[in-house]
């Protein structure tokens, strides 16, 4: 179909009626053809952009997901922090509940 497809690409219609006739085709299945071709090609091309659109969209997820990571990370730290202050007190001054 390929084959066909070039080799009638260049032809007239005089031309192309002829070369159906040989190969007993009709004009119409090399026009069906060529369009089965074309939307081919064209495909890879919307393959290929919604490849880089995706990729796009990936980093950006990655990007707000280590922004996140980030932060809590941040957090944990603080509240680690928070954790051996309180203990350090607690050594030095003794648990609030003794005093009372």
């Amino acid at each position: 179909k390929l084959a066909a497809v070039i080799e009638t690409a260049a032809m007239n219609e005089t031309e192309l009626g002829e070369y159906c006739r040989r190969r007993g085709l009709y004009p119409e299945q090399l026009r069906v053809w060529r369009e089965a071709c074309e939307r081919a090609n064209d495909w890879e091309r919307a393959a290929a952009t919604r490849a880089a659109r995706e990729t796009k969209d990936d980093k950006k997820r990655i990007k707000a997901l280590e922004r996140e990571l980030a932060r809590k990370e941040k957090a944990l730290a603080e509240a680690a922090a928070l954790m051996i202050l309180r203990k350090k007190a607690e050594a030095i001054w003794g648990r609030e509940d003794e005093d009372e």
